[in-house]
C-alpha cells in the first residue's frame, strides 16, 4: 500500500495534469462549479479516465479520498 502523503499536487499529477501552484490555482478559478448539485466525478471538464479516477477513490475511500474532498471543496466554492 502507498503511504506517502498525498497532495493537491500529486493529485494533479495522478489526473495526467501540469502539478505546479500556478496551474492548480488557476484551474481552479476557471473550472468553478456553481452548481453545488454537480458531483466532482460528473463535472463536464474531466476525461472519462480522470471522471473514473475520482469516483473510485471516493467510492473506495482510498488514500486519495481526503484530497479529492479537499478538490471538490474548492472547485464548489
Amino acid at each position: 500500500m502507498d503511504r506517502s502523503a498525498h497532495t493537491i499536487n500529486a493529485l494533479f499529477a495522478q489526473l495526467g495534469m501540469p502539478n505546479d501552484d500556478a496551474y492548480i490555482d488557476q484551474f481552479i478559478r476557471t473550472h468553478t462549479l456553481s452548481n453545488q448539485d454537480v458531483k466532482l466525478n460528473e463535472a463536464p471538464f474531466w476525461s472519462d479516465s480522470q471522471a473514473n479516477f475520482i469516483q473510485e477513490c471516493l467510492d473506495r475511500d482510498s488514500d486519495w479520498s481526503e484530497v479529492v474532498d479537499d478538490l471538490n471543496t474548492r472547485l464548489h466554492a
